[in-house]
């Protein structure tokens, strides 16, 4: 989707954006999170000849988490902010965020896909405190503690030995 800037390409003003986009075949970390559609909204606006995009992307997350093992559901929403610029003056040092303009429009597409992107986290998790699986028995640790007894430093068992003696 195409927005229409040319209203405030001279001249300082506001456009507001409402846009949904189906993310579901973006594959990130082996799998699809983005089964309903990315809803991103917000405003462009000019300030001092400046084109400024602010605004929120919002989607839910479908996964496996990757400490639990486990599938969710999570409600997501991150920020978008970026720049539009009629042209690049270096391209090789172009930023992540500064998106350019094609005939006073910006492709929404493009930016709402890559506000969604680069904000995922690298690991997919249920929460943001999960406590995943013991290591050694495979016990859910959300569930509560496992029955595991703490490993002994190698170091210290010369004085577990005295203390069996006496």
């Amino acid at each position: 989707m195409l927005l229409n800037l040319s209203k405030i390409i001279d001249c300082p003003g506001v456009v507001p954006f409402e846009t949904a986009l189906d993310l579901h075949d973006l594959e990130f970390g082996g799998s699809c999170p983005a089964q309903e559609p990315v809803v991103a909204k917000g405003t462009v606006k000019n300030t001092a000849g400046v084109l400024l995009m602010n605004g929120t992307v919002e989607t839910t997350l479908h996964g496996v988490c990757d400490r639990c093992a486990k599938s969710f559901k999570r409600k997501v929403s991150y920020p978008l902010e970026a720049v539009l610029v009629k042209e690049l003056e270096n391209e090789e040092e172009a930023d992540a965020w500064v998106f350019l303009l094609e005939n006073d429009h910006a492709d929404l597409e493009d930016i709402v896909t890559t506000a969604f992107v680069l904000n995922m986290d690298s690991r997919m998790l249920c929460s943001e405190d999960c406590k995943g699986l013991c290591f050694r028995c495979g016990k859910d640790l959300n569930e509560g503690p496992c029955d595991c007894q703490p490993e002994q430093d190698p170091r210290l068992a010369v004085l577990k030995q005295l203390l069996k003696e006496k």
